[in-house]
């Protein structure tokens, strides 16, 4: 395990990751884009890895799943830092644009790509997914039972 950091645009939002990445894929749903006029490249991580420092602002929206959505972003420079799905709040998807390091995770899947445009760069060597993959492989979070974990 290694530990990661990032922050916002500004710096007013640092934060630091204890735990390895779940996932890390890279989204092209219609809400990632509109964040960012392309697809976006995304780390899934537990909630409780996270320490943070700074004000965040949040903005809540329902996802085509049907999950509420909770954005939290720094008010001050507006960059997307972290996500959380109403359905599953023990993960955290983190904009890997965000990391200090990017390069320190690698993306092993394109999601939503039936929404990507027609010009999107699509990395054949990654799983190709056309929407929300099914679920994460079965993990252990601690204090818990063995959870089926739905992507964010």
């Amino acid at each position: 395990m290694s530990e990661r950091a990032g922050s916002c645009l500004c710096g007013e939002v640092t934060y630091k990751v204890s735990s390895d990445p779940i996932a890390a894929r890279i989204c092209w749903c219609k809400d990632c884009q509109k964040l960012s006029a392309n697809g976006t490249a995304n780390i899934l991580v537990l909630t409780d890895s996270i320490t943070s420092t700074g004000k965040l602002s949040e903005f809540q929206k329902t996802a085509d799943s049907g999950n509420i959505i909770t954005r939290k972003f720094c008010p001050k420079c507006g960059t997307h830092v972290y996500a959380n799905s109403s359905v599953r709040p023990q993960f955290t998807v983190i904009r890997a644009g965000t990391l200090s390091d990017p390069s320190s995770i690698t993306p092993t899947m394109n999601i939503w790509n039936s929404s990507a445009p027609s010009w999107a760069c699509l990395n054949a060597s990654l799983e190709q997914v056309d929407k929300q993959p099914a679920h994460i492989e079965r993990l252990k979070t601690p204090g818990s039972h063995n959870n089926t974990a739905s992507a964010v």
